[in-house]
């Protein structure tokens, strides 16, 4: 858990909680954290999960691991440490948005189980909804679909601390929602998570 450094500093309440926000919207607010190697599908199954709610009329916002990493977490690499902090940084912001009412689609390989319980820890502290989805799929389908080039560099020693190569994945024992993207359609990965958030009375739809 990071350390508290700035001293003298009080949390300030608000008249508007987040349940006047989920009211107004119609939906709660909820975190779905996508999981999984590097090409696995994590960012495809969100951006179609994305459209999917929008069309029927529920507002999420997705935060994908490269787009974070151009912004709020540009000072960090890939070792160990950083990508702890890298995590930890996007679990507070996934939690601001969910304080806001908004279902966030939080897309990062997060490959440290302890990393991934911290954020859990974090919303459940908070009674809010953490939702782990497992984008899970072979590295021989990852890597052969390798849609940035990164395995190919990796493999050529062009990359280093790179998941599922010369750093580690440490799968989920027991996801809210386990997707098998190299088996599975999209369609039917998004219908199986629409189905785990009416289930959790998420969204009414």
């Amino acid at each position: 858990m990071a350390e508290q450094k700035a001293t003298n500093v009080h949390w300030h309440e608000g008249d508007i909680t987040r349940e006047h926000r989920e009211k107004l919207l119609g939906h709660k607010g909820a975190t779905l954290w996508f999981t999984g190697l590097s090409g696995s599908g994590k960012s495809t199954v969100a951006v179609e999960l994305e459209g999917t709610l929008h069309e029927m009329g529920i507002v999420s916002y997705r935060l994908d691991g490269d787009n974070v990493r151009m912004g709020i977490n540009k000072n960090l690499g890939f070792s160990a440490e950083d990508r702890t902090e890298n995590i930890r940084r996007i679990g507070e912001v996934a939690k601001l948005f969910v304080d806001s009412g908004v279902i966030a689609l939080s897309s990062f390989i997060s490959p440290y189980k302890a990393d991934r319980d911290q954020v859990r820890a974090l919303h459940e502290a908070a009674g809010m909804d953490f939702i782990e989805i497992f984008v899970d799929c072979s590295l021989e389908a990852a890597e052969s679909r390798d849609p940035k080039g990164l395995y190919k560099k990796a493999r050529a020693g062009e990359i280093k601390n790179f998941t599922g190569i010369d750093d580690p994945y440490e799968a989920p024992f027991k996801p809210e929602v386990h997707l098998h993207s190299d088996q599975q359609t999209l369609e039917d990965e998004v219908a199986a998570i629409l189905s785990v958030l009416r289930e959790r009375g998420i969204i009414a739809q």
